[in-house]
C-alpha cells in the first residue's frame, strides 16, 4: 500500500468517527421537573404523582430509561416555592410541571423553560398567560374551573 493511499483511508475513516460515536450513544434522557405544593409524605400527592408517572409510562416514557423526574416538595411554605423553583431551573429540565400555587415562583425563576401548570384559578387575570387560547410565553396548562360555566 502506498503512503498516499494509506493517508486517504485514515482521513476518510476519521471523518466517519463522529458519525459512529453519535450512533453508539443511547437515547437522550429527557428531564421533567415537578414542583409540588404538598409535602413529600402526603399520601394524596404520592397517588397523583404515581398516576402521572404511570400515564407517561403508558405513553412510552419510562423513569430512568428515557425520562428522569426531579421532584421538589414545597409543603405549602412560600420560601420553599422560590428556593425549589430556582433549584429545578438550575437542573435544566426539558419541562416543568407546576400546580397553580407554584406557578408564580416558577415564572419568576425562568421565562425560557416550558412550564405546564395544573389547577390555576385565573392565570389570565394573574398575568401568567396572555389568553387561554394563545397563552404566549413559556407557560400553558389547565384551569381549576371552566369560565363558560361561571355564568350558569
Amino acid at each position: 500500500m502506498r503512503r498516499r493511499d494509506f493517508i486517504k483511508v485514515i482521513a476518510g475513516s476519521a471523518g466517519a468517527w463522529p458519525l459512529l460515536a453519535r450512533a453508539q450513544q443511547g437515547e437522550h434522557v429527557r428531564r421533567i421537573g415537578v414542583l409540588s405544593t404538598s409535602a413529600a409524605d402526603d399520601q394524596d400527592n404520592r397517588a397523583r404523582l404515581a398516576a402521572f408517572q404511570q400515564q407517561l409510562q403508558q405513553l412510552g416514557w419510562t423513569d430512568g430509561h428515557n425520562v428522569r423526574f426531579d421532584y421538589r416538595f414545597a409543603a405549602g411554605k412560600p420560601e420553599n416555592y422560590r428556593k425549589y423553583a430556582a433549584e429545578l431551573v438550575a437542573l435544566t429540565p426539558d419541562v416543568i410541571l407546576a400546580p397553580g400555587g407554584s406557578l408564580a415562583p416558577m415564572l419568576q425563576a425562568t421565562r425560557t423553560v416550558p412550564i405546564v401548570f395544573a389547577f390555576a384559578a385565573d392565570p389570565v387575570g394573574a398575568g401568567f398567560i396572555d389568553s387561554l387560547s394563545r397563552p404566549g410565553g413559556n407557560a400553558t396548562g389547565f384551569l381549576l374551573f371552566e369560565y363558560d360555566l361561571c355564568a350558569k
